[in-house]
């Protein structure tokens, strides 16, 4: 009787993945991912190109949720959206609270405007 409760508890453990799930993706490559999301945005952010702009950066912040910069990129970029619309639209504050977000992850991130080579 204890021998089938041993072995479901072991299969419920945490770090006993799913066999047919993917491996988790090392941290270098999701740094790496979001460093090209970030340019690619930013290449499209100079252009004036908002929309596709953040499809990159919130890719980016998709790949990487502590990447203070792909915040700050994506705040910024939701704020240009809303930017004509009324003062109070809740892209705004989204926009506010991704700034929060970016500042709390790095208290002493500057921006950079040119995608990084």
């Amino acid at each position: 009787m204890m021998l089938p409760a041993l072995v479901f508890a072991a299969a419920l453990a945490p770090g006993m993945q799913d066999p047919a799930a993917p491996p988790p993706e090392p941290p270098a490559a999701s740094a790496v991912a979001s460093q090209s999301e970030i340019d690619e945005g930013l290449a499209l952010f100079k252009r004036k190109r908002f929309a596709a702009a953040k499809k990159h950066f919130q890719a980016a912040v998709d790949a990487n949720p502590n990447d203070a910069a792909a915040t700050f990129y994506l705040a910024y970029t939701v704020y240009k959206i809303a930017e004509p619309k009324r003062p109070f639209h809740p892209e705004k504050q989204q926009a506010a609270e991704l700034f929060d977000k970016a500042y709390e992850l790095d208290p002493n991130f500057k921006p950079v405007w040119a995608p990084r080579k």
